[in-house]
């Protein structure tokens, strides 16, 4: 098993570039199953999650060319299969992504129940409410942990979600664009990365508007053609170097940010001092300006401070003066980072979705869990202004989602080294 080692490294300061959003390009990789030609994507992270989804592509009968380190090609001519086997999804929630392609393409699919990151249910039927109204049917086996969906061909219809998910949002919009007729989501996710799935489709011959709003409207179209899109800057990377700058009391130049993705995060980090400015070359985030103090924060659906960022931003309070609530309203198990700040020194209590840190309490390097992806982020800044070494273990969680992690850290001067045992 690989760990890392990170020392007390300092200001970091220096320039970073933003890689590809993670959570924008897996929905547009499951959604290259609607087209009959070649897809070119690029600007696409070297990711885990993103091999996951290439073998699971692959294994329907797509053909998944990587032509260099950030650009693919995917063919998917001939679908072969359609059905998701456990051992491809149980590695990634968003491998459920295929289920709503496969049922518009070939009518059927059958997918077996998603694993990822251990931070909540998450469960799947907002999706399955959206595709029996568009017309399908559900036989959910909960004894082998699949479900199977079958049509002959879906037909438009409005759906109303309970929830604004990102990936009912995504799987309901990417079925309904060869839908027969016109179907409306309401209550639909406001992502930056719906907009840019709805962009994709578009590009390929789908009818889709109202993306980024929460009404989104799709008028299905006999087919779609292949095309070449790039993928947008990652907003929660963007928004893990902004909190490293603050907790470090560094300076970085955040290259590729898209200042309008990370609000949310601007707003919560200037209420603590740190200084952020949009520039021609980047998002300068500067916290060594002034003394660094408390807020609150409470995690919402888009555009609301987003919960990817909430274990690194607790990570930053528990080095501040004064005491912060959290409040996390979109996942019920998204304090597991908690007892892991604790070891090192911290003082949080957990109060069921609450959090209450009591800040500026001196961090001392320990063995700590990356216990999901974000949560295993926290831990390195963390790190990063501990006394001693911090050993983080279970590493393969943050490089489901960061490319380059270690490399990009070490060039803003911080002391990560990777072990593999």
């Amino acid at each position: 098993m690989a760990k890392y080692l990170v020392q007390k490294s300092g200001p970091l300061k220096g320039e970073v570039g933003i890689s590809g959003a993670k959570n924008a390009v897996l929905p547009i990789m499951a959604a290259s199953l609607l087209a009959n030609e070649k897809c070119t994507l690029r600007d696409v992270p070297a990711l885990r999650d993103v091999n996951v989804l290439s073998e699971l592509l692959q294994y329907l009968g797509a053909d998944v060319e990587k032509i260099d380190d950030n650009i693919y090609t995917i063919y998917t001519e001939d679908i072969k299969c359609v059905e998701a086997p456990f051992d491809l999804v149980k590695r990634m929630r968003a491998s459920f992504l295929v289920a709503g392609p496969l049922l518009a393409r070939k009518g059927r699919a059958k997918v077996y129940m998603p694993g990822g990151c251990t931070i909540g249910a998450r469960p799947i039927e907002l999706h399955l409410k959206g595709f029996q109204a568009l017309g399908a049917e559900i036989n959910q086996n909960d004894v082998e942990s699949y479900v199977e969906i079958s049509c002959n061909r879906l037909k438009g219809a409005v759906i109303y979600l309970d929830f604004p998910s990102v990936g009912a949002t995504e799987n309901i919009m990417m079925a309904a664009s060869l839908a027969e007729g016109t179907t409306v989501i309401e209550n639909a996710a406001e992502e930056p990365e719906i907009v840019d799935l709805a962009n994709f489709l578009n590009k390929m011959g789908a009818k889709v508007k109202g993306a980024g709003t929460e009404t989104i409207k799709i008028e299905g179209v006999e087919s779609l053609s292949g095309c070449s899109h790039g993928i947008i800057p990652d907003r929660i990377e963007t928004g893990t170097f902004m909190v490293a700058a603050a907790i470090t009391r560094g300076e970085i130049l955040i290259r590729n940010a898209v200042a309008s993705h990370v609000k949310a995060i601007t707003a919560k980090l200037s209420e603590c001092g740190v200084i952020i400015e949009e520039t021609d070359e980047g998002l300068l985030v500067r916290g060594n300006v002034n003394p660094l103090i408390s807020t609150n924060i409470k995690t919402m659906p888009y555009p609301g401070f987003p919960t990817d960022i909430q274990s690194p931003f607790m990570a930053f309070l528990t080095t501040v003066e004064g005491s912060s609530v959290v409040i996390e309203n979109i996942f019920e198990n998204r304090f597991m980072h908690v007892p892991e700040l604790n070891r090192m020194g911290a003082s949080i209590k957990v109060e069921g979705r609450s959090a209450i840190i009591y800040g500026a309490r001196p961090l001392q390097g320990s063995k700590v869990i990356a216990t999901d992806l974000r949560a295993g982020a926290a831990m390195v800044l963390a790190g990063l202004v501990a006394e001693g070494t911090t050993e983080i273990s279970e590493i393969y969680h943050i490089e489901r989602g960061y490319e380059n992690f270690i490399e990009k850290f070490r060039k803003l001067g911080a002391t990560i080294l990777r072990i593999d045992e």
